[in-house]
Formats: C-alpha cells, structure tokens, sequence
C-alpha cells in the first residue's frame, strides 16, 4: 500500500509536470516562469531550493554525531544565504532583467567573465544533483527490492521528465505542494515522537552531551572552522543559478524581497524538525542505530509507524528531493545555453532552438549527476562540495562588482582563478583550517590585487547606481 501510494505521488507529480509545459511559451518561461510567481509560489519555491535529501538525510545524521555544530552549514546557514540575497543582492539584480546569473556577470564585468563565471559555476551543480538522485533511492530502495543504481536511474528519470516539460513553471507548482507535503509530514512526525517519548523535554533531556552546543572552543582554529561552516552555504550559494532563478521567477522586486524573509525563515524553523526527530528517533529506538545513519528516520517510520504516518513522511521526503532536484538539473541547463551557447550561436538560433536546447541540457546534466551518484553516496558532502566551488571563485567577483566601483575584469578573472586554485592547492594539504577558508581568502586578495593593478579602461557602470 506504501509503495502504492508512493508511485500514485509521483504520477501526479508527472501529471503536473506535463500539464505546466502549456505555460511554457519561449526561453523566458522556462527559466524563469515568465517572471510571474506571486508570493506563495515564489517563497514555497525558495524554501524548497534545499530542503532536499542534506535537510532531512544529510543534516539529520550529521547531528546524531556532532551536535548542532556539525549542522551550522545546513539549515542554519541556507537560511542565512535566503537572508542575505533578500538584503543584499536582490535589488541591483532585479534591476536587470536578465535571464541567468551568467548573465549578472556580463553586466559587471563583460563577455569574457561571463563564460568563465559560467564555466566555474556548472560543474558545482554535478555533485549537487547527484546528492539528490542518492536520497531519491535510498528512499525507493527502503519501501522497494530496488538497488541503489536502479533507484538513481528511476528517480533521474521521473525528475527529468517533469522538468524537461515544465522547466520554472513546472519547478514551481510542484514546489507548492510539495512544501505543503513537507510541512504536514514533519510536523506530524515531530507530534507522533514526542507523544511517544513522553513530551518535548524528556528527548531533549536525554541528548548527548554537547547536543546543543552553538558555539566552538574559544581558540581560533574551531572559530575559523566554525565560521567556514556558515559560509559555505550562507556565502557559496549566493552567486548561484538556482537562488538567481527562483527570485528572479518573482512577479515584483516587492514579492522577490518578501520571499527571501519568509523562506529564510521557514527553512530554519522547519529545518530543525529533522534533528529533533532523529534525536528522539534515537531515544525511542536504540536498536535502529544503523551502519547508514542516513537512513536512521526512513527505517524509524517504516518499523514503528503506522501507515497513514509512512505515507505523509515518504511523501514529504519524495516531495523535498525532488523539488531540489529539479532546481538543480534546471540550473545549469539554463548557464549552458545563455552564457555559452547563445553568446556564439544566437545570431544562427531563434528563440524556439534555444528552448530545445535548454531541454536538451536538463539530460545532459542528468546523465552527468547520475554517473557521479553511483560513484559517491555521502549527501551531505557531496552538497557541500557542490557550494564550496561557488564560494571560492565566484562569490567575491559578483559582491565586489556590485559594490565596489574598482572592481575591474583583471581582478574578478583572478579573484575566480586564483581562488579556486588556493583552495585545491590547501585540500591536498589536509590543513587544520578549512581550506575554503584559504580559497575564499586567496579570492579576496586576487580580486583587490588585479583590480588595482589592471583597472577598466572604461569607467565601470555602477551596479547601484
């Protein structure tokens, strides 16, 4: 009856994918869903850009190990990221009118840095998609005989077929029920532990030690490390296509702003119910310590849940992955035709070709995502990669170029260039710090040196302005 009911999801998920092609009339609508989403599309899709498999798998295993320490990244710093885009970034984008964030970069810094800008930026998205296409299966595979390979070309092909259809437009309408299948399911689940476990209080009593601590050590090494945590999804995913696209797809820069408060807000709320249900899951069930702790709450739910509570909770985890991962297969499938393939072949293409083409993209970068799923099956890192990557290059270049009138092109090649560099050059170090830390510095110092050193001929345009 579970699995029954679980197909019946995702039928209607498809359904709706199909449906939403209708909507979608040029290149515009599928990036971007015409620029038309009212507030609850627009803030249920920006609460959902990553409340996906690291949210609910990767975050909650992580804490059951580390504490609230090891998840500052993820919820405490997407939320941040939702906040900071709203305050900070939003405005001078908005302003723009333009399709990616490739595009963003051309504005600042011309064509040259918008190809590298999307260069860096798509193979982030590879691990990103891929962590997805894991959580789907392990999903699948704990309800099903399925293996964890069958279970990533399934869950592939059911997202790549919805957003294929309905590219934003489709992203969005599923977004909205599935954050309403997100919300029922945890709260109900978080209800059913605590009723279970004799309240609130008493798993809360019964946590290790250190459980809830919020802060490292006083000496410097645990406070940088403790910092690199919060930036790499609070930082390293603002300069990305996902975020860009969801705002964007905002019918007003009023909606836009108000969405990234609300999202941010929700996904911090809501992104504690899967730790304190992993906790009392621990409290309740010793014996389901598992060997994958990622799958501590799915087996919790199917040996100690009754059926109506294992379908709300496998439905909201079906409806979290999949909606982060259709944002993830759409993201870089729209930086590859508007910033590589349009700058050299738009005067050849109609607007029609370019809408095949992005479709054409979300399989490429599916088949890309699932080769790296099968060979990597650690959520949570796997989604860190993917973010670090954009903090180390592209991060400094879009603020400083929107902020700071000597930024030139010299230095935001450098600053993406160099930044990387430093960081791979420090992850073959094993170095006690972090070595995003470095990259992120190596960034900074690049893009302050080549700007100053090689300034625009031309005076620059201030985004701000």
């Amino acid at each position: 009856m579970l699995l029954t009911a679980i197909i019946a999801y995702l039928a209607l998920t498809v359904g709706i994918g199909a449906w939403s092609s209708r909507l979608v009339k040029n290149s515009g609508d599928f990036v971007l869903a015409g620029r038309s989403l009212p507030l609850f599309l627009s803030a249920s899709a920006l609460f959902a850009t990553w409340f996906g498999s690291e949210t609910i798998f990767g975050a909650s295993s992580v804490y059951l190990e580390e504490g609230l320490l090891g998840v500052i990244e993820d919820p405490f710093g997407g939320a941040l990221c939702l906040i900071l885009f709203g305050m900070f970034y939003l405005r001078p984008m908005y302003k723009m009118k333009v399709l990616t964030i490739g595009d963003v970069f051309k504005k600042l810094f011309g064509k040259r840095i918008e190809l590298f800008a999307s260069i860096f930026m798509i193979p982030a998205y590879f691990g990103y998609v891929a962590a997805q296409l894991v959580a789907l299966s392990l999903v699948l595979g704990a309800v099903s005989d399925l293996s964890l390979l069958q279970g990533i070309l399934i869950s592939a092909g059911i997202v790549v077929f919805y957003t294929f259809l309905g590219g934003m437009w489709a992203i969005s309408i599923t977004d909205f029920l599935q954050t309403t299948m997100i919300v029922i399911g945890l709260v109900w689940v978080a209800f059913m532990i605590a009723g279970e476990a004799g309240g609130v209080m008493n798993i809360l009593n019964q946590a290790p030690e250190k459980s809830f601590d919020f802060f490292p050590e006083s000496n410097i090494q645990d406070w940088m490390n403790y910092l690199g945590a919060w930036i790499i999804l609070g930082l390293g995913s603002i300069p990305s296509q996902d975020i860009y696209q969801r705002v964007m797809s905002a019918k007003s820069q009023k909606v836009a702003i108000q969405s990234t408060y609300l999202a941010g807000l929700f996904y911090l709320s809501f992104g504690l119910l899967p730790l304190f249900i992993a906790l009392g899951a621990q409290v309740l069930y010793p014996e389901l310590s598992l060997e994958n702790n990622q799958m501590l709450l799915p087996r919790m739910i199917l040996a100690h849940g009754g059926l109506p509570i294992q379908i709300i909770f496998f439905g909201a985890l079906i409806s979290a992955i999949m909606s982060t991962t259709s944002s993830g297969l759409l993201a870089p499938s729209a930086i590859i035709s508007e910033n590589i393939i349009r700058p050299y072949f738009g005067d050849r293409l109609d607007d029609r070709h370019f809408l095949w083409i992005l479709r054409t993209n979300v399989i490429f970068v599916a088949l890309v995502a699932t080769i790296l799923a099968s060979l990597e099956t650690n959520i949570y890192d796997l989604v860190a990669g993917a973010s670090i990557l954009m903090l180390v290059s592209l991060f400094v270049p879009l603020t400083a170029g929107l902020y700071w009138k000597k930024a030139s092109k010299a230095g935001a090649l450098l600053a993406m260039v160099m930044g990387m560099a430093t960081y791979l050059t420090f992850s073959f170090l094993e170095t006690e710090i972090a070595p995003h830390i470095y990259g992120l510095s190596g960034s900074i110092i690049f893009m302050i040196i080549g700007s100053l050193s090689f300034p625009n001929t031309q005076q620059k345009t201030h985004a701000l302005s």
